[in-house]
């Protein structure tokens, strides 16, 4: 391998990871139900089955933008995802205990929302490189990472409890940025700009860092 072809690898890699930050906090979200040894393998399938949808989204790339509706959706789950914790959270609802019906329903849950930011971010990484294999390792190189990094945060919502409202606010927040794309995506398809609702990345990056560093300030001081 070249060191072009090396530098553009792990660029790819970054911008997916990069694009797909807010997936790693989801997925926490999404197994943290489950005991820990069935989050290890829904995880695993999530995996499975996001290289198998970002290697058809590289394939179909050109129409992957007409998938409005899957962002739209996703964003729509995503915002339910946080309202449903934080109204449980204030009635005091127990955790209802995991069964096979659950993990296979989280499971499919994780690949839905995989698609959804599959369409999110695909097409500016194929923008990046047109090198499909490059890309394509670039992506999977990605995905580990943001799998392992999705590990991490459930341990870490579970040794600081507070920690689990800042994901869920984090959830809600990358669902408005789903739901907002789709919308967006939408008006243009109908040739009408003028009816897209546009989240400037600078206001999305910016509220989520206020809403990562306010809340894990008050989830540390809780704790302490």
């Amino acid at each position: 391998m070249s060191l072009e072809a090396f530098l553009v690898l792990l660029s790819v890699a970054a911008l997916e990871a990069l694009l797909s930050g807010d997936n790693a906090l989801v997925l926490a979200v999404m197994v943290k139900p489950l005991p820990p040894h069935l989050r290890r393998r829904a995880l695993f399938y999530g995996i499975l089955g996001a290289y198998l949808l970002r290697g058809l989204a590289l394939l179909f790339a050109i129409y992957l933008i007409q998938l409005w509706w899957v962002e739209v959706l996703g964003g729509l789950y995503l915002l339910y995802l946080m309202v449903r914790h934080f109204q449980d959270a204030a009635e005091a609802k127990p955790l209802p205990e995991a069964t096979a019906r659950t993990f296979w329903r989280v499971v499919l849950l994780i690949n839905l929302v995989d698609l959804a930011f599959a369409v999110d971010s695909i097409l500016a990484v194929v923008a990046f490189s047109k090198d499909l294999l490059l890309v394509f390792l670039g992506v999977a190189l990605g995905i580990l990472f943001i799998r392992l990094l999705a590990s991490s945060v459930v341990l870490l919502m579970e040794r600081f409890p507070g920690l689990e409202k800042v994901a869920y606010a984090l959830v809600g927040w990358a669902g408005v940025k789903l739901f907002l794309e789709g919308e967006a995506t939408l008006a243009h398809l109908l040739h009408r700009p003028e009816l897209a609702l546009v989240l400037p990345k600078a206001l999305f990056w910016t509220g989520t860092l206020l809403i990562l560093l306010l809340g894990s300030l008050l989830a540390f001081r809780r704790h302490a």
